[in-house]
């Protein structure tokens, strides 16, 4: 399962590299607490968990195929997060550091792009609003 409703297990995911990567790339997400300088309380994430599954899968399956020495492992939290939290997190390695960091940035950049998660940001004054997640900062 790439989804969960509860934190993100940073430590067993970086316990998953194998004896043969020498490249080890982590990128965590962390909820923010400002977004556009307007100041964030907290977000709530959701997703249609069965298509974002396959759709993570799918992913997965492409960078396999474009980074073959790569394995890249994508875990994103649902649900409410505070600020400091982290969100999403994808590891990817390798034998050596360029294809963990190459395979890394394209996980990340598509999964942003690709796959139905939503986020609601609620804001310090009390309003709240869709955010939509393929907007590039």
């Amino acid at each position: 399962m790439h989804l969960t409703s509860g934190p993100i297990d940073v430590p067993s995911l970086l316990s998953s590299a194998r004896p043969t990567d020498g490249g080890v790339c982590l990128f965590l997400g962390v909820v923010r607490n400002e977004n556009a300088g307007r100041p964030t309380r907290e977000i709530r994430y959701e997703a249609y968990e069965p298509m974002a599954e396959a759709e993570i899968d799918r992913l997965l399956a492409s960078l396999t195929e474009r980074w073959p020495q790569a394995r890249v492992e994508i875990r994103h939290s649902l649900g409410l997060l505070r600020i400091g939290e982290p969100s999403v997190a994808v590891l990817a390695t390798a034998p050596h550091r360029a294809e963990a960091f190459a395979a890394c940035r394209e996980a990340i950049d598509r999964l942003k792009s690709t796959v139905p998660i939503w986020k609601k940001e609620f804001y310090v004054d009390g309003g709240s609003e869709w955010v939509d997640p393929t907007k590039k900062l």
